[in-house]
């Protein structure tokens, strides 16, 4: 009914209103791909990879939002499956994951963790306010009419219409040229000591031209910096996620290690659930080959968790 009823109304209402679509992506809960309520432990040492949590259920590697029950804390981060387990909970955290959420080493917390999806929304649309009618054309201005002279008829009209004009004035004669002054060069010893004393004549000195300055670039500058390649790969998942972090500053140094190890990567920023966490990745890998040498290098460094994304 309601694009029969669009479909009735004037052009001019149809002209005054437009419909602008705006996607926007978000991130929503997704019980059904994982979700556990149960106690979790820090174990108080040092991790990497960030904020992350273990669980001996997982099946492959999720972005998560981790909740603090008891204090209501709560952070995005990274799920992982724990391959062995221990005495205590199932639910191993990190400490990054421990930092954000408030708990203390050894002391269970109970934790609520949801696997995260990226959704597409189309927003309410909203529909500009309608064009202003057109302003009328002024109205033209009003045109005076007189009649024309008549025309001469009378002899002595048309012969002063006729008559030649005045002369005109005699053009001013041009001053005449003005003569040298200069004597007539002497010959002779004397006349060529006179001449080496005079200065030399003010045409022969306007004459001289100024060097002229070569346009070519000089030898030692530096070529203009050519735009990066951009590298493109066949991949799904042509990039490797290290960690994803709560602190820019662990994020940066987790990249500061890649470079050192002659990897390209990257701190992503995103924000959800009105909490910023930032995400490192390395890639793209043009190859299956490449991906899994960039893996191996990762790990070696001590990020074991590390894995394949999209982007």
């Amino acid at each position: 009914m309601q694009l029969f009823k669009a479909s009735q109304e004037s052009p001019e209402a149809s002209r005054g209103q437009s419909r602008s679509t705006k996607l926007i992506e978000r991130d929503v809960e997704a019980p059904e791909v994982f979700q556990v309520t149960e106690s979790g432990l820090w174990d108080g040492r040092p991790s990497l990879g960030g904020v992350w949590v273990a669980h001996p259920d997982v099946t492959e590697p999720e972005r998560v939002l981790i909740r603090n029950t008891d204090n209501d804390n709560f952070v995005i981060g990274a799920l992982f499956r724990r391959e062995t387990m221990g005495p205590g909970p199932r639910l191993q955290v990190s400490s990054d994951a421990a930092a954000a959420l408030g708990m203390l080493a050894g002391a269970p917390e109970q934790l609520n963790v949801t696997a995260l999806r990226r959704e597409t929304v189309d927003p309410a649309p909203v529909a500009p306010a309608p064009l202003p009618a057109s302003a009328a054309m002024p109205a033209a201005a009003a045109v005076e009419t007189a009649a024309l002279d008549p025309v001469a008829t009378d002899t002595t009209a048309m012969l002063e219409a006729t008559a030649d004009p005045a002369p005109a004035a005699m053009a001013t004669p041009l001053p005449p040229a003005a003569t040298s002054t200069q004597e007539p060069a002497k010959k002779g010893l004397f006349g060529w000591l006179r001449r080496k004393d005079d200065p030399a004549p003010e045409s022969a000195m306007t004459a001289m031209a100024a060097p002229a300055v070569s346009a070519a670039p000089l030898a030692g500058a530096a070529p203009a910096a050519q735009p990066a390649a951009t590298v493109t790969s066949s991949l799904d998942k042509p990039y490797i996620q290290l960690g994803i972090f709560s602190v820019l500053q662990n994020a940066e140094n987790t990249a500061v290690a890649m470079r050192q190890r002659s990897l390209s990567p990257e701190v992503l920023t995103h924000e959800s659930q009105g909490k910023t966490f930032y995400r490192v990745i390395v890639g793209p890998a043009r190859s299956a080959t490449e991906r899994a040498t960039m893996l191996q290098v990762i790990k070696d460094a001590g990020f074991t968790d590390a894995y394949a994304v999209t982007n």
